[in-house]
């Protein structure tokens, strides 16, 4: 054997798994977006909730989201991220075996999810709905995705990582942080757990969690994949190496802090939404700086956006993904999100970038790979282009009726009349008004889903006329890397110049009035030693980050810097203050030391149970609880919110959406009767609702048996139960459900179990917002 055949070897590319990933994509983007015209479908017409729990709004719309999110976007996340990290790195993925672990695994949470959700099984926490047995799985899933991802990095056959590359790095080691952080519970059984966490830190936490799994799920895998596939698609290099570095890394940094912005206006301190705000305005630089990166590198080969299916889907993907990551932190503008949040502005937001920028990315990145995993020709470019086109106008109808009736909401609630009073004083007329727009969304997502369709039909003819390929590329043995160590690189002006700006922002932002200037000119003076060293940096072609790019494990520990950051700055403080002067647990679990009259009270075991059961329903899809400090919100709903007045929720139920009113100050608003009546038919006492019948609830009774192990697993949180009163729960639920049947049978006539689910339901709607010591039960009422 001569010299030559000694330095290069064959390596075959694992393309059956790539094939695995794609149709898992191809049949559950059909589920999810089924699902979602169904959900759409049942906002349109009430009747479609067929007056069923399983198939009702509040359980299918979590089962929707997931689906969209986790197996469809997911699956092909991990065929794009697969088959490009093979070629990227010259190698063939780590483990064959991890790799079927994965995608079985993967496709075991998605069914796992399918069956609990419908079922009411859920955390009720927006995208980490899953039950805790789910969240074990997918945490386990999500490490054999990393072990065979960092096997596949440890073996590669490429010096340089590629900025594709850079992006799944970033997925890979964020998503666990932030999962397992938002999911920390303690289970009261195999279905059923409470968060760590309470109120404030618990809201806090999910949408930390909740806006970047968005960041880190659905924006930077995505990011890694149009850095690979739209250069291949077009023929063409990326338009600018050193601008995808002050993407990737600006990215990264910042996208972690803006959570906050989601809870703008609520009980959240009010330094936390100030940041989270400020960070998100300062997102619009990468953001547009990447769309711009993608865009500019069709110059020269624009001609082939009018041919080419694969071009048209990846550049008006990129280009929704400029237009949701402007609309973003626009929204975050407090005055903005006043007029905007709770409202189908959102929704239209939302959708934009997961029609618009992920389905899109989506259809451009099936188009491209199927025909070269399978050895063949797209069967069909005239359906490719009638997919384009009408999925287009299904996504423009879709946001524009949802911004239209968003803007519309927003409006209807904030208007006074000349007084000073509520000018619109009906919740309900907003939704008649809105009806016309609420179909258009349904037409819209119906357009979309008959345009996927034919893209399903499209690839399954093309499948059909072709065989899986096999891949194999000859490589040559790695030279000798660059003698720079990982300390010298993390001592160069880059990494300290770095560090001394986040100092000095932090500081900046700590500081007092007369000391913030100093501050301030000290950090003119670093900005004016970046500006010299980059002017070096061009003169002397300092090639800093190639380097880095060389250092696997400095690259990834960068990154994870990068992103504990802002989350430590932020949740860190918030976790450990205590809103309002919390109580303490006193001998026995008695509460002293209540410090404001705006306290949170436990709940009493029956309110407990029903606070379980509107979490199991989903009632925190259509109602929120957190009334803004804003004349028409009080005037409307009752007093303004306070952080003490939640702090034993678990978990939170804020909301993000009011398809129906806020519930926090409902106690004592309506008689038990009223609530009965309402939850059997909304039409009867809110003519003109499209909330839907919950017949299940008279028919069905608590567990009570299984009340004492909640309130133990609460009392080990924090909240201050009794022994005796865990011990008592029972007796002390069966008394309370006696007075509420009591109650509907005097003052309606209604026969009525005392441990049936409705009434443990009225119990805890009746009391919303009470911050008084709940009247205790005699001796001779709990017997």
């Amino acid at each position: 054997m001569n010299t030559a055949n000694q330095a290069t070897r064959q390596v075959v590319y694992d393309d059956a798994i790539v094939r695995l990933f794609v149709l898992a994509t191809i049949v559950w983007g059909v589920v999810g977006l089924l699902l979602g015209v169904v959900v759409a479908s049942q906002l349109s017409f009430f009747q479609m909730n067929l007056e069923t729990s399983w198939f009702s709004f509040g359980r299918l719309r979590p089962l929707h989201t997931n689906g969209a999110i986790f197996a469809f976007v997911g699956n092909m996340m991990f065929a794009g991220i697969y088959h490009s990290m093979q070629r990227l790195l010259k190698a063939r993925l780590g483990s064959d075996l991890l790799s079927r672990l994965h995608f079985w695994g993967w496709q075991l949470i998605i069914v796992a999810a399918a069956i609990t959700l419908p079922m009411g099984l859920t955390q009720s926490k927006e995208y980490a709905e899953l039950i805790w047995p789910i969240d074990v799985l997918v945490a386990l899933v999500w490490v054999i995705f990393a072990v065979n991802f960092f096997m596949t990095i440890a073996k590669r056959n490429e010096r340089n990582m590629y900025v594709a590359i850079w992006f799944y790095i970033a997925t890979v080691v964020t998503i666990p942080v932030l999962y397992i952080v938002n999911n920390l519970h303690l289970p009261t059984s195999f279905t059923h757990s409470y968060p760590v966490f309470a109120g404030v830190q618990d809201a806090l936490v999910q949408w930390w969690y909740g806006h970047n799994a968005v960041a880190f799920f659905l924006t930077t895998p995505i990011l890694g994949i149009m850095y690979y596939y739209l250069p291949k698609a077009v023929g063409r290099p990326v338009y600018s190496y050193r601008l995808s570095v002050v993407h990737f890394w600006s990215l990264v940094f910042l996208y972690i802090w803006a959570g906050p912005h989601h809870l703008l206006y609520t009980s959240l301190p009010e330094w936390a939404q100030t940041l989270g705000m400020v960070f998100s305005l300062m997102l619009w630089a990468p953001s547009w700086g990447g769309m711009l990166n993608g865009l500019l590198t069709l110059r020269g080969a624009w001609d082939t956006l009018r041919t080419d299916p694969v071009v048209k889907f990846f550049i008006v993907a990129v280009t929704f993904y400029g237009m949701s990551t402007f609309e973003g932190p626009l929204l975050s503008i407090k005055s903005v999100n006043g007029l905007a949040h709770y409202t189908d502005w959102i929704i239209a937001h939302v959708h934009g970038g997961a029609l618009g920028w992920n389905a899109g990315m989506a259809a451009g990145l099936l188009y491209w790979l199927v025909p070269r995993m399978w050895g063949t020709k797209l069967y069909s470019v005239k359906l490719a282009d009638a997919h384009f086109w009408l999925s287009t106008f299904g996504i423009l109808l879709y946001i524009g009726a949802m911004w239209t009736a968003g803007v519309n909401q927003g409006l209807f609630f904030q208007a006074l009349d000349a007084e000073g009073y509520l000018a619109n004083t009906d919740f309900v007329a907003v939704l008649k008004s809105g009806q016309f727009l609420y179909v258009m969304r349904l037409v819209g997502g119906g357009v979309f889903l008959i345009a996927y369709l034919l893209m399903v039909w499209n690839l399954w003819m093309t499948i059909r006329s072709g065989r899986p390929t096999r891949s194999e590329i000859t490589v040559a043995a790695l030279p000798a890397a660059p003698s720079v160590s990982a300390f010298a690189l993390l001592a160069s002006p880059p990494v300290v110049l770095s560090l001394v700006v986040i100092a000095v922002s932090l500081v900046f932002g700590l500081a007092g009035p007369v000391s913030s200037a100093v501050v301030a000119a000290i950090g003119v003076l670093v900005v004016i030693v970046c500006v010299a060293y980059y002017r070096r940096y061009q003169r002397e072609e300092v090639r800093w980050h190639a380097l880095l790019e060389g250092k696997s494990l400095l690259f990834t520990a960068l990154v994870l810097v990068s992103i504990l950051i802002g989350g430590l700055v932020q949740l860190v403080p918030t976790i450990a203050s205590k809103p309002g002067g919390q109580a303490a647990a006193g001998p026995k679990g008695a509460m002293v030391a209540v410090e404001s009259k705006y306290h949170q009270t436990p709940y009493a075991p029956l309110e407990l149970e029903g606070r379980d059961i509107y979490v199991r329903e989903g009632c925190y899809v259509c109602h929120s609880q957190m009334v803004r400090p804003f004349r028409h919100e009080v005037l409307r709903y009752g007093e303004h919110s306070r952080a003490e007045s939640f702090v034993y929720d678990r978990p939170f139920q804020w909301g993000s959406k009011r398809t129906g009113p806020d519930l926090h100050r409902l106690a004592g608003r309506y008689p038990d009767l009223w609530h009965y009546q309402h939850m059997r038919d909304p039409r009867s006492t809110s003519p003109g609702s499209i909330m839907p019948a919950y017949p299940w609830l008279f028919t069905s009774t608590v567990d009570l048996a299984r009340t004492a192990v909640k309130l133990s697993v609460l009392a080990q949180l924090g909240t201050p139960y009794s022994a005796e009163e865990i011990a008592d729960a029972r007796e002390l639920a069966l008394a309370q459900g006696r007075k509420i049947a009591e109650n509907l049978r005097l003052s309606g006539g209604v026969e009525i179990a005392p441990d049936s689910e409705i009434v443990a339901l009225i119990a805890y709607l009746q009391q919303l917002g009470l911050t008084r010591e709940p009247p205790k039960l005699s001796a001779a009422e709990v017997k």
